[in-house]
């Protein structure tokens, strides 16, 4: 008897089309709560494409998308996401930048900043509440707009009803969060994100995750599993998963796993785009 637990997010057959030419077709991808999933390809095969339809800011053309048993397909609203820069209002304080979904939800300022609060030590931002993102580094903006995704999670704002019987798991999404930082900034950052994830709950639920990017050694670092796109249309030309338990230490990346997982997933992507 297969014992799998459900995925608290799952995607069907999706396919794209621009101008009645697919960009990406035929996606199929599972995620699991308190998983971490990547997928990996290089630049113009699909992936923002891709990310889009997956947040529902764009409609499929074909396939169906699942969250937490319900059928959001081309729905907004209904998943937490990020983009590849941290869009944070200069004019506004740090605090008052992370709680704009609450904003939005109609819940009232002081209350919004209340339950935000609690989360500044989680995310590493106690001391910056009252500053303005120009006064923080390329890590803490990213830090301050993952919390704010987060805080758009589905039922993070009714922290008191939360519990692990509930049947709604948080799911965030996240395009390329890293990618402007400098090396040694986003190795921390991986660092300090695979560990909210791997550690933490959120609002007392497990978080999971979809990364995209278009880094190899990202994507082991951070994934239970790295899925492939390539190919024009995109297409998944198959998935990785990746041994080590998280947290995985700075270690894992010199490790002969690593190096032989990197090659294999790098050699899957050459022979996918014919490079």
């Amino acid at each position: 008897m297969n014992t799998s637990p459900e995925p608290v997010f799952y995607c069907r057959n999706v396919t794209k089309c621009y101008e009645g030419k697919p960009v990406v077709s035929g996606i199929n991808l599972d995620l699991k709560k308190s998983e971490l999933i990547s997928l990996v390809g290089p630049s113009g095969v699909g992936k923002t494409t891709l990310f889009n339809v997956l947040a529902g800011v764009d409609k499929p053309d074909t396939g169906d998308i699942f969250f937490n048993g319900k059928d959001i397909s081309g729905i907004s609203g209904k998943l937490s996401y990020m983009m590849q820069k941290d869009l944070l209002l200069e004019y506004r304080t740090v605090l008052d930048n992370v709680i704009l979904p609450l904003l939005i939800q109609k819940i009232p300022k002081q209350k919004a900043r209340s339950i935000a609060l609690p989360f500044f030590e989680q995310f590493g931002l106690v001391g910056y509440e009252k500053k303005y993102p120009r006064q923080l580094s390329g890590g803490m903006r990213q830090r301050a707009s993952l919390l704010r995704t987060c805080l758009q999670c589905s039922g993070s704002t009714d922290t008191e009803s939360l519990n692990e019987e509930d049947t709604e798991y948080p799911v965030i999404l996240l395009d390329e969060p890293f990618s402007a930082l400098d090396a040694l900034t986003r190795r921390t950052m991986q660092d300090w994100f695979q560990d909210l994830v791997t550690s933490s709950k959120w609002s007392g639920k497990p978080l999971s995750a979809v990364f995209i990017t278009h880094d190899v050694e990202e994507a082991i670092i951070l994934s239970d599993r790295v899925y492939i796109l390539a190919g024009s249309p995109g297409t998944i030309s198959g998935f990785f998963e990746v041994p080590e338990p998280r947290p995985r230490s700075r270690d894992f990346s010199l490790s002969p796993e690593f190096i032989q997982l990197k090659r294999t997933i790098l050699d899957t992507i050459f022979q996918s785009t014919g490079l």
